[in-house]
C-alpha cells in the first residue's frame, strides 16, 4: 500500500525536511563531532540556516553553524575532480581543529561527478586518523535518511567489529532526529532520565546527555536496542542485530504524559528483564508528581472550560504528530481532525503508521496523510470536515491558522517564532510543557 497520489505533485513548496546533506547535524550532535563539506558553497550554510537557526534558534554547537570545514565546490572541481582539494581539506582540518571524529558528508556534485571519496578516506584511515565518510547527496534523500547513513558509517568505520560479551542493562537508545526536531535536546534529557529511572544505563548517543565518542564505543557492548520512533532508527537496529547480535526493542509512540509513559517503561522494563517492583516503583513516584501538577492546572481548567479547544489538527512528523495526538486524546479527550506527517517516510512503514493513528483510542482514529507540499497542507487543513480550534504545526502553517481563527503551536521544522534551549514536550516533564504551551496559546488568542 503506498501513500496518497493525489497528494503528490511534481514541485513542493515549503519542505518541511532538510536534503541528505542536512543530516551533518547528526554529527554535529554528537559531542566533539565535526562534519566535512564535499560539497558545493552555501549548502552547509542552508542546511544550518533553517534546520537549526530558523527552528528554534538552537545555535550551532561545537562542530556547527560556521565551523565545518567546506571544498567549497567549484567548476575546477567538478571537470577535474575533487579528490586532491578533499584530501587538502582533511589534512588542514585534523591540524587545527581539535575534534574525536570527523565525518565527511558528500553533496549532490560529489556524488554525481564521482569522487572518489572512499579512496581519499581510507588513506586517512589507514593511518588511525578518526575520518570517516557518508554519501549524503540530496538525491539520496531528505535528512532523516542522510541521518541513517551517517549512523551506519561511524558504526561500520569507526567502531568496527566486536564479539565481546554484552553488559546487562545497557541500552542504545534510537530516537528522534537530532536539530530537525526542535526540541530534541530537551526530549532526549527526559528520554535518558525515565530509562535511568527504571535501572538502566543509557546511551543516549546524542546532545548534552551524550558522553560523545566515548559513548559511543560502547554502543557494541549494549544488551539490547530501543527505537523509539516510528519507522526512523529500525535500519540502524536491524544493522547492529546483525553485526552485534543485538536485539531490539520497537516503540513507535514517543510518550507523552503518564498514560503512554507508562507503557512505555514497563513494556521495556519487561524486554530488558528488571525487577518490576522497581520499575512500579518509579512509575508511581513520577505518576504522584505530574498529578499534583495537574491538580494544581484544574482551577483554570474548570474555570476556563468555555476556552478550551475541543478539536486539533497537526502537522509534524509522523513520530511527534502521534506522539502528540495520542497525548491530546487519552489526557483530555480532544479530537483530531487532520493529521498530517510532513517526513515522506519510507513507503514500507507508511501502513504501520497508519495503523497506529487508527488506533489512537478505543473510540477515536485518523486517517493520517502523508503530505510534503505546503501548498497541500494548507489545502487540506482548511478542507476539515470541521475547523480546528488550535494546529500544532510549524511557522508555514500561522497564515492558515490566522485565517480559521484558530491557535497555533509550532512544535516542528521550521519553529521561527520559538527559542528553544533545554525545552521537552516529551516524557513526564515535557508533558507539563507541553500543556504551559498550549494553554498560554489559547488565553493569549481570546486577549
Amino acid at each position: 500500500m503506498t501513500k496518497q497520489p493525489s497528494m503528490k505533485s511534481e514541485s513542493i513548496s515549503r519542505p518541511r525536511y532538510g536534503c541528505a546533506i542536512g543530516a551533518l547535524h547528526s554529527a554535529v550532535a554528537i559531542p566533539k563531532v565535526v562534519p566535512i563539506l564535499d560539497c558545493g558553497p552555501g549548502c552547509g550554510d542552508k542546511q544550518f540556516v533553517s534546520l537549526a537557526f530558523y527552528n528554534g534558534y538552537q545555535g550551532g554547537g561545537y562542530g556547527g553553524g560556521a565551523t565545518p570545514p567546506s571544498i567549497n565546490t567549484t567548476e575546477k572541481e567538478v571537470v577535474f575532480g575533487g579528490n586532491d582539494r578533499l584530501r587538502e581539506l582533511i589534512q588542514g582540518s585534523l591540524k587545527v581543529i581539535e575534534a574525536d571524529l570527523f565525518v565527511v558528508t558528500t553533496g549532490c556534485v560529489s556524488d554525481i561527478v564521482g569522487d572518489d571519496v572512499q579512496s581519499v578516506v581510507g588513506e586517512f584511515q589507514r593511518r588511525n586518523d578518526p575520518v570517516v565518510y557518508a554519501e549524503t547527496g540530496g538525491f539520496r534523500g531528505n535528512n532523516f535518511i542522510g541521518h541513517e547513513l551517517i549512523v551506519r558509517s561511524i558504526v561500520d568505520q569507526f567502531l568496527g567489529d566486536y564479539d565481546g560479551e554484552k553488559e546487562k542493562g545497557l541500552v542504545n537508545v534510537w530516537t528522534e532526529l537530532p536539530f530537525h526536531n526542535t526540541f530534541w535536546r530537551g526530549d532526549l534529557g527526559e528520554i535518558k532520565r525515565i530509562l535511568e529511572g527504571i535501572g538502566l544505563k543509557v546511551n543516549i548517543l546524542f546532545g548534552h546527555g551524550s558522553a560523545g565518542i566515548s559513548e559511543w564505543r560502547t554502543i557494541p557492548k549494549a544488551q539490547f536496542n530501543i527505537v523509539l520512533h516510528t519507522w526512523l532508527g529500525i535500519r540502524t537496529a536491524e544493522h547492529l542485530q546483525k553485526k552485534y547480535g543485538q536485539p531490539f526493542i520497537h516503540v513507535p509512540v514517543i510518550p507523552i504524559g503518564p498514560i503512554q509513559t507508562e507503557r512505555f517503561l514497563t513494556e521495556v522494563g519487561e524486554f530488558a528483564g528488571l525487577d518490576k517492583s522497581k520499575v512500579r516503583s518509579f512509575i508511581d513516584k513520577e505518576n504522584e508528581a505530574y498529578y499534583k501538577y495537574m491538580e494544581d492546572f484544574t482551577d483554570f481548567f474548570s474555570e476556563y472550560w468555555w476556552g478550551i479547544p475541543s478539536r486539533f489538527a497537526i502537522v509534524t512528523d509522523s513520530a511527534y504528530a502521534l506522539a502528540i495526538t495520542k497525548y491530546l486524546v487519552n489526557q483530555f479527550g480532544l479530537i483530531p481532525v487532520t493529521a498530517i506527517a510532513t517526513e515522506n517516510p519510507p513507503d514500507e512503514y507508511c501502513e504501520r503508521i497508519r495503523e497506529e493513528f487508527r488506533s489512537v483510542d478505543c473510540d477515536v482514529s485518523v486517517d493520517v496523510q502523508f503530505i510534503e507540499d505546503g501548498h497541500v497542507v494548507d489545502q487540506t487543513i482548511r478542507s476539515a470536515p470541521q475547523p480546528p480550534a488550535i494546529i500544532f504545526g510549524t511557522t508555514w502553517d500561522r497564515d492558515v491558522a490566522k485565517d480559521l481563527g484558530a491557535g497555533i503551536v509550532e512544535v516542528s521544522f521550521p519553529a521561527s517564532y520559538e527559542v528553544v534551549l533545554s525545552r521537552s514536550y516529551v516524557g513526564y516533564r515535557g508533558a507539563l510543557s507541553l500543556l504551559e504551551k498550549i494553554f498560554t496559546v489559547t488565553i493569549s488568542k481570546s486577549a
